[in-house]
């Protein structure tokens, strides 16, 4: 990457990335994004969220799409369209699972446009309920849904204990599955090409630029196949180091207009002629 890179695209991240901590979007963020319109940039998101999270930004940005929700697995429309949907092996899901359960800690089952989870008292409940914009359904009985999982997660606040069930779904998925933290509280399993490379790759195709043309922002573990695969990358301010090391370039925080800045600083001054 130098100075001369050009840009045609650039995809976000939402979590830690586009939106505060609170969950919000900065004044700053939807100005700049804004200012990246004017200047005839398109944009995406991707993220580990939800479409039913995702769309309410997408409008507030006024994106057109298409759009990565569950780290890629699910590619879809502003309008809730699904344009393709990549779930989890069943048996896989069911090995996952029992894993988790077993561990002692919640599990999270996304399917079906629902989200279940084994644990009515999770003190992150209320966060994912502001972040995918959908109440979960309490159950320990998780059923058919795990023949159509889009996403599972390992919710704990212990962050070793979760380090060592990611070596053991690793294990469990023998290279049949994605499994990274989008959080270091979250443990995220999902469809072998359900992750952020792949699914920027698909973007890019869909709004007919190369992979060498396209920025890409975030702050997690999960972000890092999209750093390994774009013409720009670019870590949050408060990302960990191992992040900040896979990318080639850091802003701020996304408390402090880090994804605003970054378009401003990095991302305008690069973009590409589209003529």
């Amino acid at each position: 990457m130098s100075a001369e890179t050009r840009i045609a695209l650039l995809i976000s991240d939402v979590d830690g990335t586009l939106v505060r901590s609170d969950k919000t979007l900065a004044d700053a963020t939807v100005a700049a994004v804004h200012r990246l319109k004017d200047a005839g940039l398109p944009m995406s998101l991707i993220s580990a969220r939800p479409p039913s999270g995702m769309i309410w930004i997408a409008e507030k940005l006024d994106l057109d799409g298409p759009f990565g929700a569950f780290n890629g697995g699910v590619l879809f429309r502003r309008d809730g369209t699904v344009i393709e949907r990549h779930c989890l092996d069943a048996e896989l899901a069911k090995a996952v699972v029992a894993l988790i359960v077993q561990a002692g800690i919640t599990c999270w089952v996304f399917a079906d446009d629902q989200w279940l989870s084994n644990n009515a008292d999770d003190p992150h409940n209320q966060r994912e309920v502001e972040s995918a914009n959908v109440q979960p359904v309490i159950t320990d009985d998780f059923g058919d849904k795990l023949t159509r999982a889009d996403k599972i997660v390992g919710v704990s606040d212990d962050h070793e204990l979760l380090v060592k069930l990611e070596a053991s779904a690793v294990a469990i998925a023998g290279g049949n599955a994605t499994i990274a933290r989008s959080q270091p509280y979250y443990l995220d399993i999902t469809a072998l090409v359900a992750n952020k490379g792949d699914g920027i790759a698909f973007l890019a195709k869909s709004f007919g630029v190369s992979l060498g043309d396209v920025a890409v922002i975030g702050d997690q573990t999960n972000d890092l196949p999209m750093f390994a695969r774009a013409g720009l990358s670019i870590a949050m301010g408060q990302a960990s180091d191992a992040v900040k090391t896979k990318a080639m370039l850091a802003t701020d925080s996304n408390d402090d207009d880090g994804v605003a800045k970054a378009i401003d600083r990095e991302i305008l001054p690069r973009v590409a002629d589209r003529s």
